[in-house]
Formats: C-alpha cells, sequence, structure tokens
C-alpha cells in the first residue's frame, strides 16, 4: 500500500495499518513489563549497545524515550547525565529497580510521559535516544517533531526502529500480521519512506542508517539537527 496523505492537505503521511491508542500501548507494554528482559533482552541487545555508542559520541545530557525497564541503561557509562521516559509505569518501575541496583548516578529522572508531548523545553538536550519506540506510538510523526523540538541545534535524535519490506514476501507477512502486533503494542509495516518524508520537513538531515540484527529488519539511524 502506497503511502497516501491526509485529506486536510498536511504534509504528514498518513498512518497505515491499524491505529495503535495511547492507553492501549500503555496497557500492552505493562503486559510486557514481567518478562520483557527475558524476550527481548537479547535480540535487541547490539542494537542498544550501538546506540548508547553513538549518543556517547555526542555526549552531553541525553534522554532516551521509551526507556522501558532501563535495560540499555547501564551502556550509558561516559553520559554525564540521562532522563529517561516511559507511557508505561510498569516497565518504568523495573528501571528504578534497576538503576538502584547497579548505582547508576548519571541517572537524571525516570518519568512516565508521552513521547508525543514531552514536557520539556525547547533545546534541554544534546542527544535524543528512541529505541525500538517510533513504530510503537499512536502518531509517529508528532514523536519525532517532539524530539526534534527538545534537541540542541547540532545535537542528534539516534533511533534504533522496524523498517518494513518494500515489496516481496515480507512485506505480504507484515501487513497480513499488522491486526495482531498492534494489539501486542507495535507496527511491523512502518515503512522508511515516513522517515525519510519527515526528515524533508523537520530541522533535521539524516547522516546515517545501518542495518541491525535479526536479518537486518531493523536498522539504526542517526539525524543530525540544523544550526538555526
Amino acid at each position: 500500500m502506497a503511502i497516501g496523505m491526509h485529506d486536510t492537505g498536511s504534509s504528514r503521511p498518513a498512518t497505515l495499518g491499524p491505529d495503535l491508542d495511547r492507553d492501549g500501548v500503555a496497557k500492552a507494554y505493562g503486559r510486557w513489563a514481567p518478562v520483557y528482559d527475558l524476550v527481548f533482552g537479547p535480540v535487541f541487545a547490539q542494537g542498544r549497545t550501538l546506540a548508547a555508542a553513538a549518543a556517547e559520541r555526542i555526549g552531553g545530557r541525553i534522554l532516551e524515550v521509551g526507556v522501558g525497564t532501563g535495560l540499555s541503561l547501564p551502556a550509558y557509562r561516559h553520559a554525564r547525565s540521562i532522563v529517561g521516559i516511559d507511557i508505561s509505569a510498569p516497565m518504568l518501575e523495573k528501571a528504578r529497580q534497576r538503576v538502584a541496583r547497579l548505582r547508576l548516578r548519571n541517572v537524571e529522572r525516570l518519568a512516565v510521559m508521552d513521547a508525543e508531548h514531552l514536557d520539556f523545553a525547547d533545546a534541554s538536550f544534546d542527544v535524543v535516544v528512541a529505541q525500538y519506540v517510533v513504530t510503537a506510538v499512536p502518531n509517529p510523526e508528532a514523536a519525532l517533531d517532539e524530539f526534534a523540538r527538545v534537541l540542541r541545534p547540532g545535537g542528534e535524535i539516534v533511533i534504533t526502529t522496524r523498517i518494513g519490506a518494500e515489496s516481496g514476501l515480507r512485506r505480504v507477512v507484515e501487513h497480513a500480521v499488522a491486526p495482531v502486533t498492534s494489539r501486542l503494542g507495535w507496527r511491523t509495516e512502518f515503512a522508511w519512506e515516513r522517515y525519510a518524508a519527515w526528515a524533508v520537513t523537520a530541522p533535521v538531515e539524516i547522516v546515517e542508517r545501518r542495518a541491525l540484527p535479526p536479518l537486518g529488519h531493523f536498522s539504526l539511524l542517526r539525524l543530525r539537527k540544523r544550526d538555526a
């Protein structure tokens, strides 16, 4: 299915597949919280490590959106200050326990917050990290707009994300299972064109797109905010 535009004339691409809603996503990840580390920890380990390394190359104050149970927090060994937010309170409770257990003193704050409505001033962070999160929010472009808003000029948005197939059997399967995965809290059919189209209208430039395991279905993206 081609990416369409809203009837209002907006330049933002229309959402593909079954819609997600905020409360539904929060409930879904609340259910995942007890087993999230076991199920997803090993699968996304390399992506977490690479994202943290990319963020630390910029340094300064880091915002991690969708911090979840805090699996990635120990990877920010040299970061000055980390703020983590998530839509799920049960996931954040796990993150708080991890911070206390590992004595992660550079974690400044963990808070329940909506990625589409960040409660931070403009240009508050040097880096915004969003790991496996963009395809799990109801309005991805709204969340990306917020990432850019709270980022300082010259800073970077670091994203690990699933990229939907452009053609072939995988594309067919992704669209077929979309109704199921939306109930689990994420999309499978999110196309690269949505990131590219958003970047054209936002004050950012794409500086890296790197395939990640497993099977190259996930990617690490780096987007730099242009100087004013």
